[in-house]
């Protein structure tokens, strides 16, 4: 045992679980003394547990704070920690090894050959270099495509496995249902819903390996719908990376979006509806610069909304995305934009109204401002939440997110819902490329 290199795994229940899943799990090289968790809330104080840690894991691994590392190395003689979670900036990363290298250990990045997954059918991921850029509609707009050539398709999401993760390992979600079923998040459900509510079956969990053996039965074509900047978790046969030019410069400066732009086949600059000339610009360059021999698409995703009117002239409360008003730093999403078209009086702002666990996050994300994030990662941040917008003096609330909030909580102001999609501008398409002979040549790729 004295040649086996003591872990430590960096991650926010994810990333984390994968990588260890597929190269530490029944590795006798290594010893994964504890995970650390970040981002997501009420993670820490839990164990991987043993049914899903391996026979060299009896007991499970435990899952600590992140502001314990330090301790950790040295309570557990720490020979190397694993960089495992998405969408931070390179300083943030490079803080985090300054960190672990004054501490006396390695700090590791794992790249692909280590952590990609071979499926046996075709493969198209759909990636971004930020939380927030646009893959969930650029997904349900590749399936969309698939599903009119008479394939059949399934889609697997990145991992948001924050309930019991036994139960987890493998889920299935192809009816309303099913969310009940599987005690989903407000996270999972903006993930998974508009997937059921196209007709698409979209697989998730903790057990990638497993996960796709099961999506490989029922598919023609599986599409990989990435989460936050993530790398996907099996090897694409075509790689789709969205880009934000409101967010210009971030796709060169973001972990590891870059490595999802430098890998990308086909790269979409999303919302130039709505972006300014000098940011799509930027990104374009940038695009050229760093992968001058992808496929470039430019798309817009415009909105629509069930009730204009109670936006007119209104003062709204608008309810964004979770994650990409937290760690996507977004200043406005899709509730935003909705509220600047249809004419709102003002939005109004959330901040004196929060309770719980809502005052936390505003607490914790200091810049999201005059918007109020969608938590809903259990049962006390989802009441918090609903208690926060009723207690909001607003005349209506606009739900900028993806998902039927009023389905999950009780909001007693009157209130509309955003809808958007990819909407492709010029030439190329993504139905240009994803023909019958692209297909075909995946096919055969497949199976050589």
């Amino acid at each position: 045992m004295e040649n086996v290199s003591k872990v430590i795994i960096m991650g926010a229940a994810g990333r984390d679980f994968h990588n260890f899943n597929v190269y530490f799990r029944n590795n006798p090289d290594y010893q994964v003394v504890a995970f650390t968790a970040t981002q997501i809330p009420d993670i820490d104080g839990r164990k991987y547990p043993a049914e899903l840690a391996g026979d060299l894991y009896p007991e499970g691994i435990p899952i600590y704070d992140e502001n314990d590392l330090e301790d950790l190395i040295d309570f557990h003689e720490v020979d190397e920690v694993v960089f495992a979670y998405s969408d931070v900036h390179y300083d943030y990363v490079m803080a985090r090894a300054a960190l672990v290298n004054q501490a006396g250990a390695d700090f590791r990045l794992m790249g692909a050959k280590r952590t990609l997954i071979k499926s046996t059918k075709p493969m198209i991921a759909v990636c971004a270099v930020r939380t927030g850029c646009g893959k969930s509609q650029t997904t349900r707009r590749v399936i969309e495509i698939l599903k009119a050539q008479g394939k059949k398709v399934v889609a697997i999401r990145h991992p948001m496995p924050y309930g019991d993760l036994v139960k987890q390992k493998v889920q299935r979600f192809a009816t309303i249902e099913d969310l009940k079923k599987h005690d989903c998040t407000i996270e999972e459900m903006e993930e998974y819903e508009p997937h059921i509510a196209s007709g698409t079956i979209i697989y998730s969990g903790v057990d990638y390996e497993a996960i796709v053996r099961e999506a490989e039965k029922e598919a023609d074509v599986i599409v990989w719908d990435g989460g936050n900047n993530d790398m996907p978790f099996y090897i694409p046969d075509l790689m789709i990376t969205v880009v934000d030019p409101h967010r210009p410069g971030h796709e060169l400066e973001y972990y590891p979006g870059e490595a999802n732009l430098l890998m990308a086949d086909i790269v979409i600059i999303n919302k130039i509806d709505t972006a300014d000339a000098d940011g799509i610009q930027e990104v374009r360059d940038n695009i050229r610069m760093v992968n001058p021999d992808a496929i470039v698409i430019e798309a817009a995703s415009p909105i629509l909304v069930d009730d204009p009117d109670l936006i007119t002239g209104k003062n709204v409360l608008v309810v964004e995305d979770g994650p990409t008003l937290t760690h996507g730093e977004m200043e406005f999403g899709a509730g935003v934009v909705a509220a600047e078209k249809y004419g709102a009086e003002s939005l109004v702002d959330p901040r004196p109204y929060t309770v719980g666990k809502i005052t936390e996050t505003f607490e914790k994300y200091e810049d999201i401002g005059e918007l109020l994030p969608a938590m809903g990662y259990g049962e006390e941040q989802l009441k918090d939440l609903e208690t926060t917008i009723n207690a909001t003096e607003c005349d209506s609330v606009i739900i900028g997110t993806p998902i039927d909030l009023s389905r999950i909580i009780n909001i007693k102001h009157p209130s509309t819902r955003v809808y958007y999609k990819l909407q492709e501008i010029g030439y190329p398409t993504l139905e240009s490329i994803l023909n019958e002979d692209v297909l075909a040549e995946l096919e055969k790729l497949d199976e050589e």
